[in-house]
C-alpha cells in the first residue's frame, strides 16, 4: 500500500506540473520570475576530525582485514537462508581470522603481562633479575651504559608520540560524542527541509502557472489599449505627418488672416492723414505759385522746378490684399481645423473601437482562462502531498527522542572524556618516570664515582626507572583489555560499514533484490529501467533533479503535455473570427483642398512690389529742402510782402514736413512690418500647401487602401505574443521540472554527514585512541627491559667491584679473588685506585 502510495504520489505531481501550460506576459513575453524556494541547510559543526591518524590505522585495518567484502555471508544471514550453523559460523570465523590472530595477541599481552611482571618481582626480592645490588666493573661499562640510555630515550619519545595521539584522539571522541546529537539533529532537520520544500517548488510552478493566466486574462480585458495602440502605432507613421502639416497650413491661414487684418487697420489709420496731408500740400503749393506770378517776384522762375515737384505720391491701393482676403476666409469657413480635430478624434478612438468590436471574443476566451485557473487550482486538491508528511513525522520524532537522549550523552561524552584523560595520564606517568630517570640520573651520575657511592640524584633517577617499570606492569595489561575491546569495535565498524560503504560495496547489498521485502523502486514508480539505491545516490551526490535521478520521463512524456499548440488553435481561431472594423475617415474634404488651391493661387499672385513701391513714394517725400530753398529766394526780394509771403509758405512746407514725420512715419514703419510678415508668410503657402496635399494624399491612401492590412497585421502580432507567453512558461515549466525541481543533493549530503559523523569522526578519533594506546602497549615491553637495564647504572649500589682499565694500575689484594659467597656476607676486600 505504501508503494503504492508513492507511486501515485509522483504520478500526481508530474500530472500537477506539466498540466500548467500557461502563458507569460504580453510583448515582451518574458517574465521576471522568481527563483524556485531551496532547501536550508544547516552546515556541519563538527570541524575536527582524527585524519593526522586515519591512514596510518586504515592501513595496518587493512593489513589485519585483507579479505574482500562478505557481500554473499552477509546478504544469506540477512535473508535468512544462512542459519547459525558450523559452517555460517567457520566462515565468518575465517573472515575474521585476521581479528583474531590480534585478539589472540591481546589475550596473551593481558595474560602474561601481569604474570611476567609477578614474576619480575618475585625474582627481584630473591636478589636475581637484576635485584642484587652490585655491578661488575668492565671495560665497556660506559659505551653499554650510552647504549641502553639513547635506546630507552628513543623508546620514551615512541611512547609519548603515541602519548599525545591518545590526547588529541580522545578528545576528538568526546568532542564528536558531545556534538554528535546536535549534528544528527541538525541533518534530519535539512532532510524535513528538503521534503518541506518539494511542495513549495510544486506550489511556485502553480503560483507561476496561475499568474501568467491572470497576465493573459489581464491582456484580453485590456485588449482595446494594447491592439488599439499596436494599430494606432501601426497607422501613426503615415497619419501623424498628415496632422502635421494640417496644423501647419491652419497656422499659416491664421498668420496670413491675421497680417491682412493688421494690413487694413494700419491702412485705414494712414489713408485719412495722407489725404489731409495731400490737400494741405495742395494748398500751400497754390499759394507759392501764387506769390511766383507776381511781377515784383525777383528769381522766382528759377524755383519752378521744385515746385513742380512738390506733390504726395501714392494712392495707397492694394487690389490685390482683396482677392487674398475672399480666398483666406473661404479657407477659414472650410473650418481645416475642424478637419483636423476630427482626424484627430479618429486616430484617439482606436482604442475604444477595438474593444467594443473584440467584447465578445474577449468574452469567450476568459470563460475559458476562468475554466483553466479552475483547473489548475483543483489539481492541488487530488494531489497525495500527505505522504511527504508521513515522511516528515518519522524524522520529527527521532529528533524528539534525540532531545531528549541529548543529557544521558552529554553525560556519556564525560565519562568518556575521562576515561580517556586517565588512561592518557597514566602512559604519561610511565613517560614522565623516564624522563626523569633519564635526566636525573645523567645529571648526577660521576663516571669515576664508585658505584656504593653515586650521589642520590643518579640513584633518584634509577628508582624513577624502576617505578616507571613497576607502573607500567601494572596497568599495562588493562590497557591492553580497553584496546583489545575497541579493536574489536572499531576495526569491525571500519571494516563492515565504513570502508564498503567507502567503496560503494555496501550499498550494493542494500541493493540486492530481495533483501528488503517489498522495496523495489523500479516496481514502485513503474519504470522500465532498472532504479538502484546506488543510481538515485549517485544522482543525488551531483544534486540532480527528481525527474532525472527517478526517471520520470518514463512515466510522462512533458513534451507533449507541455504542447502548446491546442490553446495557439483555439486563440488563433478565436482571433480569425472576431472582424475588427475600423470606419474609414477622409482627413480633408474636396471643398477644403479646393480652397487650399485658391488660397495658395491668390497668395502666389500678390504683388507685394507694386506696395512696396507706393510705400517708398510716400515716404521719400522731403519738403525741408523745398521750404530752404524758398527762404532763400525770400532773402533776395527786394519787396518786402512777397518776402514775407515766401518765409510763410516756407513754414508751411516745414509744418508739413514735421507732419509727416511725426504722424505719417509710424504708420509707415508699422505698414512696412505688416507687409513684410505677409510677404514671409506668402512665400510659404504655395510650398505648405503643396506637402499638405501630399501628405494627406498618402495618408488618404492609407487609411482606404491599408487600414485593414494593419488592423490584420497588428492583431496579429497581438496573438502572436499571447502565444509566446504560453511557450515562454512551458519552456521555464519544462527547465524547472527537468533541471531545477526537486534537486536532491540535500539527500545525498544528509547521508554523506550521517556516514562522516560514524566513520569519520566518531569510529575514525575511536580508533585513532585504540591504535595510539596499542603503540605504547607495544612500546612498555621494550621499555621495561631497557629502563631495568639502564637503572643499575645510576641507582647506588650495595656492593662494590674493582674496575679494570688499561689506563689504570691496580695494585693485586689477597682477598682480590674472594668468592661470590663473601662478598654476599658483606665481606668484601678493600681495594684502591691507582691514578696516573
Amino acid at each position: 500500500m505504501r508503494s503504492r502510495m508513492k507511486g501515485v504520489f509522483w504520478s500526481g505531481v508530474l500530472l500537477f506540473l506539466c498540466t500548467f501550460v500557461s502563458v507569460q506576459p504580453s510583448c515582451p513575453e518574458e517574465m521576471i520570475r522568481i527563483e524556485i524556494q531551496n532547501p536550508n541547510e544547516k552546515p556541519t559543526q563538527l570541524t575536527f576530525n582524527s585524519a593526522f591518524m586515519s591512514p596510518i590505522v586504515n592501513s595496518f585495518l587493512s593489513s589485519v582485514q585483507p579479505n574482500p567484502f562478505p557481500k554473499d555471508l552477509l546478504v544469506g544471514m540477512i535473508k535468512g537462508s544462512k542459519t547459525i550453523q558450523t559452517d555460517t559460523i567457520k566462515e565468518v570465523l575465517q573472515y575474521e581470522i585476521g581479528f583474531l590472530v590480534c585478539v589472540a595477541i591481546g589475550i596473551l599481552y593481558i595474560v602474561l603481562m601481569p604474570l611476567i611482571g609477578l614474576f619480575f618481582a618475585c625474582c627481584r626480592c630473591c636478589g636475581n633479575c637484576g635485584g642484587r645490588m652490585h655491578q661488575k666493573q668492565k671495560t665497556n661499562i660506559s659505551c653499554k651504559r650510552r647504549s641502553f640510555y639513547c635506546s630507552t630515550l628513543l623508546i620514551t619519545v615512541l611512547i609519548l608520540a603515541g602519548n599525545v595521539c591518545m590526547f588529541l584522539s580522545s578528545t576528538y571522541t568526546t568532542e564528536t560524542v558531545m556534538r554528535g546529537s546536535k549534528e544528527l539533529t541538525d541533518i534530519l532537520e535539512n532532510l524535513k527541509s528538503y521534503i518541506t520544500t518539494v511542495p513549495e517548488q510544486i506550489q511556485q510552478v502553480t503560483n507561476e502557472s496561475t499568474n501568467t493566466v491572470d497576465k493573459v486574462e489581464y491582456n484580453l480585458n485590456e485588449i482595446g489599449p494594447l491592439l488599439g495602440k499596436a494599430i494606432q502605432n501601426g497607422l501613426k507613421v503615415s497619419l501623424d505627418p498628415a496632422f502635421n502639416s494640417i496644423t501647419e497650413i491652419a497656422d499659416v491661414v491664421n498668420r496670413t488672416s491675421n497680417g491682412l487684418l493688421q494690413l487694413n487697420k494700419t491702412l485705414d489709420l494712414l489713408k485719412p492723414k495722407v489725404d489731409a496731408l495731400q490737400a494741405n500740400l495742395s494748398a500751400v503749393r497754390q499759394r507759392i505759385n501764387n506769390t511766383m506770378q507776381m511781377s515784383d517776384c525777383v528769381n522766382c522762375t528759377t524755383f519752378q522746378p521744385e515746385l513742380d515737384k512738390l506733390s504726395l505720391d501714392g494712392s495707397l491701393e492694394f487690389p490685390d490684399q482683396i482677392d487674398l482676403r475672399s480666398a483666406v476666409d473661404k479657407a477659414i469657413n472650410t473650418n481645416v481645423t475642424g478637419q483636423l480635430d476630427k482626424g484627430r478624434d479618429f486616430f484617439e478612438s482606436i482604442p475604444q473601437t477595438v474593444k467594443k468590436e473584440t467584447t465578445q471574443m474577449v468574452s469567450l476566451a476568459l470563460l475559458e482562462l476562468e475554466g483553466l485557473k479552475q483547473q489548475i487550482s483543483g489539481v492541488t486538491k487530488g494531489l497525495p502531498l500527505d505522504v511527504l508528511g508521513d515522511i516528515s513525522r518519522p524524522l520529527t520524532d527521532v529528533q524528539n527522542s534525540i532531545s531528549r537522549y541529548s543529557p544521558e550523552i552529554e553525560r556519556s561524552s564525560q565519562i568518556s572524556r575521562a576515561v580517556g584523560l586517565v588512561l592518557s595520564c597514566l602512559i604519561l606517568l610511565v613517560v614522565i618516570c623516564n624522563f626523569l630517570g633519564l635526566l636525573l640520573g645523567t645529571v648526577g651520575l660521576n663516571a669515576k664515582d664508585n658505584p656504593t657511592e653515586r650521589s642520590g640524584t643518579s640513584n633518584c633517577g634509577g628508582i624513577f626507572f624502576m617505578a616507571g617499570v613497576g607502573f607500567s606492569f601494572l596497568f599495562s595489561w588493562i590497557f591492553m583489555l580497553v584496546v583489545l575491546i575497541l579493536f574489536i569495535v572499531g576495526g569491525n565498524t571500519y571494516t563492515l560499514v565504513c570502508k564498503p560503504w567507502q567503496n560503494k560495496e555496501l550499498i550494493q547489498v542494500i541493493d540486492t533484490p530481495g533483501l528488503i521485502q517489498g522495496f523495489d523502486l523500479s516496481k514502485i514508480l513503474n519504470l522500465k529501467t532498472n532504479l538502484t539505491i546506488a543510481n538515485v545516490y549517485s544522482d543525488c551526490q551531483k544534486n540532480m533533479p527528481l525527474w532525472t535521478t527517478l526517471h520520470l520521463n518514463e512515466l510522462f512524456n512533458l513534451n507533449n503535455m507541455l504542447n502548446v499548440s491546442k490553446y495557439e488553435k483555439q486563440i488563433y481561431q478565436s482571433f480569425e473570427d472576431a472582424n475588427i472594423n475600423i470606419s474609414n475617415i477622409t482627413v480633408l474634404s474636396p471643398e477644403v483642398k479646393s480652397q487650399l488651391h485658391n488660397f495658395s493661387g491668390s497668395a502666389s499672385t500678390m504683388n507685394f512690389g507694386n506696395i512696396t513701391q507706393q510705400m517708398n513714394d510716400l515716404s521719400g517725400t522731403n519738403l525741408s529742402s523745398a521750404a530752404g530753398s524758398l527762404d532763400d529766394l525770400a532773402g533776395k526780394q527786394t519787396s518786402t510782402n512777397i518776402s514775407t509771403q515766401l518765409h510763410g509758405e516756407a513754414k508751411d512746407l516745414r509744418d508739413i514736413q514735421t507732419e509727416i514725420t511725426s504722424n505719417i512715419m509710424p504708420l509707415m514703419l508699422e505698414l512696412n512690418a505688416t507687409i513684410n510678415n505677409l510677404s514671409a508668410v506668402a512665400s510659404q503657402i504655395n510650398a505648405t500647401v503643396e506637402n499638405v496635399l501630399k501628405k494627406v494624399g498618402f495618408a488618404q491612401d492609407v487609411l482606404n487602401y491599408n487600414i485593414s492590412q494593419i488592423v490584420k497585421r497588428e492583431s496579429m502580432l497581438f496573438i502572436d505574443c499571447q502565444v509566446k507567453i504560453f511557450v515562454a512558461y512551458a519552456r521555464w515549466a519544462n527547465e524547472t521540472i527537468t533541471e531545477r525541481m526537486g534537486r536532491c543533493g540535500p539527500v545525498a549530503a544528509a547521508v554523506d554527514r550521517s556516514v562522516d559523523l560514524l566513520c569519520k569522526h566518531l569510529v575514525g578519533s575511536l580508533n585513532a585512541f585504540w591504535f595510539s594506546l596499542g603503540w605504547c602497549m607495544i612500546f612498555l615491553i621494550p621499555s621495561i627491559i631497557f629502563s631495568v637495564k639502564l637503572a643499575k647504572y645510576y641507582r647506588r649500589m650495595k656492593y662494590s667491584d674493582v674496575y679494570e682499565n688499561n689506563h689504570i694500575k691496580m695494585n693485586p689484594f689477597p682477598k682480590a679473588h674472594l668468592k661470590p659467597e663473601l662478598l654476599e656476607n658483606e665481606k668484601q676486600p678493600p681495594f684502591t685506585y691507582l691514578h696516573k
